[in-house]
Formats: C-alpha cells, structure tokens, sequence
C-alpha cells in the first residue's frame, strides 16, 4: 500500500513539479518548520570517496583519457578516516579492487541510505502540512517516505531501509534502520554493514542551501559512530525538475554478460 501510494505522488509530483519550481518566491516555513520543498543536489566527490583523495586514473578506461580520471576532493568526513575494525577494512579494500563491476551503483540497484543524497543526481523533497515527509532520488527511480506521525519498525531489511523523522528545533532529524547491508557508500568501495543505523540531519542554511549530515553506526564495522558533513544546494533555474534516470538497460549486459551474445 505504501509503494503504491509513493508511486501515485511521484506519477503526480512529475507533472507538478516544474511549474511548483519555477516559482519564484515559496513560502518560509511550513506550520512553524522549516520548508524543504525543492530539487536539491549534493556537488563535490562525495560520491566518489568520502574520504580525502587525490586525482587518479582509472588504468581500465585509458581510452578515454581525462574524460575517465577520478577528480581529487578533501572529503567529507568528520576527521578525515573512516574508522574500520580491521576485517571490514580488508573488506573495503577487495570492494575498491572490485570496481567498477562489485559497484551495486554499476548495476543499479538502489543506493541506499546515507548514499542517495549525495550522488550526482538532484533529489526531490516534498513536504506537506506536519505530515510524513516523500524523498524521491532521480536515480533509478528510488524513493523513501520518512515517517513523521507514526514511526514504524523496520519488518525486513532492504536496500533503502524505513525512515522514521522528527524536528528537533529547526532541524529534520531522520534515522534509517533495515538496511540490508548490500550498499556501498561511494564508489571507493565504502561500506555500512548489515545492521547499520543511519541518522541524518537536514538543517537549511538559507533559501537555496542545506547543511546535511549522516552519522553511521554499526559495531560489527566500525571502532565508533562517525559522521560525514556536506551542503545541498537547491536548483533554482525556473524549469527545475526531475529526469527519468532509469539504469536498468543501461546494467544488463553487465549483469548477464555470461548468457547475452557477445556485441559486435
């Protein structure tokens, strides 16, 4: 009931949502809170490593030269280095051997959280009159309620996990439980665990920027709970609006290389 409801909003909002962006003026808050309504968009190397690294060359795709280099960033967690016990530091370092193909990004499947807030794509909140709060992720079509009324357990763990939200002040506060354990968090081979809790902070700066930050927790992965920090920044162009960033053709031979005709 829940998936079809979310599918129904996002049928809706994908009509609405580039005459609702190009206003020009949206109200400040929203029963006494913040608003979050928007498209909004992480930029930066996140999504290529949360840690501080340098500018590489990925030696499988030299044909493409520049064009396939990783750019360098500063990172965006709390004290540079995430804090692994040393198993799933070899664990992150044969995933980061294994990219591009061990990528779950590669084969689209869904991100997860805190990873979907950060990739290359814009994101959709849609916040209504004090009720739950829709997320809708430009790729691969995912989505997320984060529950406000009602908080719900999480019944099986799955790739998104279930969402359950509060304001703490001016600030959204939303933990994430259920996740199946499956994601990476970049494509450096990052990763969370089965059993991880995620809680996010969404706190607006202005009109057009948000603080977000994820604290993730897992004792079977990590020595400590530990945080990254980053800025959303909203599109404001007059004709903002969401694409379809359906991946799945664009993974198939990847996924079935072993059983599709080699291509000409």
């Amino acid at each position: 009931m829940r998936d079809a409801f979310a599918s129904v909003l996002i049928g809706c909002i994908a009509l609405l949502s580039a005459s609702s962006a190009a206003a020009q003026e949206r109200p400040e808050r929203i029963l006494d809170k913040p608003n979050l309504n928007g498209i909004w968009k992480a930029i930066g190397t996140a999504h290529w490593n949360l840690e501080p690294h340098s500018a590489e060359a990925i030696d499988e795709f030299w044909q493409l030269g520049a064009i396939a280099a990783i750019p360098a960033g500063k990172g965006v967690v709390e004290g540079g280095e995430i804090p692994y016990l040393p198993e799933a530091r070899a664990r992150r370092d044969a995933n980061r051997a294994a990219w591009p193909e061990a990528d779950p990004e590669a084969k689209c499947f869904l991100p997860g959280i805190p990873r979907a807030n950060y990739m290359p794509y814009p994101f959709q909140i849609v916040q209504g009159d004090d009720d739950d709060i829709l997320f809708i992720y430009e790729y691969a079509s995912a989505n997320r309620v984060v529950n406000i009324k009602t908080h719900r357990p999480a019944p099986i763990d799955t790739w998104m996990g279930v969402s359950n939200g509060r304001w703490e002040g001016d600030t959204l506060v939303v933990e994430t439980t259920g996740l199946n354990g499956e994601t990476w968090l970049d494509r450096a081979g990052n990763f969370a665990g089965a059993g991880a809790t995620v809680t996010e902070r969404f706190t607006l700066i202005d009109d057009s920027h948000m603080r977000y930050e994820a604290t993730i927790d897992n004792p079977a992965v990590f020595s400590r709970p530990w945080t990254i920090r980053l800025v959303l920044y909203r599109l404001v162009e007059p004709d903002a609006q969401l694409f379809e960033f359906r991946c799945i053709p664009f993974s198939e031979r990847l996924l079935y290389k072993h059983v599709l005709p080699p291509r000409e």
